[in-house]
This record gives structure tokens, C-alpha cells and sequence, in this order.
């Protein structure tokens, strides 16, 4: 599993890493977040890409998700 973290970071910087991964082979990400914009539009990319999503932690302040193809 590849780790993409992505905190303190907005938009489109977090999409940008995760279409980087996606586009280098990965089929399956940890991206850890702090943007409710950018968690937003990972889910998006990830849809869009054929990923499965799946929050995992969703804090005030902080959020994990797993995409798997």
C-alpha cells in the first residue's frame, strides 16, 4: 500500500498527488488529509480513477481513506 499524505496542503495539490500515484501503477492508497475540500475531491478523483473508497478516520481536524482498485 502506498501512503500519500497530503496534510495542510489545498487543493489541487492532494488530487495532484494521488493522480501521480494512480498514474505510476499504484492499486492501492493511504491518503491521510486535513482539507474537507480535498478529501472532496480525492473521493472524486478515486471514483472517477475505478477505486473503491473507504474513510477511515474522519476527525475535526484530520482524515484517512483507503482507495483499492
Amino acid at each position: 500500500m502506498e501512503k500519500v499524505d497530503v496534510r495542510g496542503l489545498s487543493c489541487p495539490m492532494p488530487v495532484l498527488k494521488c493522480k501521480k500515484a494512480i498514474d505510476h501503477g499504484a492499486k492501492e492508497l493511504l491518503v491521510i488529509g486535513t482539507s474537507q475540500v480535498s478529501k472532496e475531491n480525492v473521493i472524486k478523483l478515486a471514483k472517477k480513477e475505478g477505486f473503491k473508497v473507504t474513510l477511515t478516520v474522519d476527525a475535526r481536524d484530520e482524515w484517512e481513506m483507503n482507495l483499492l482498485k
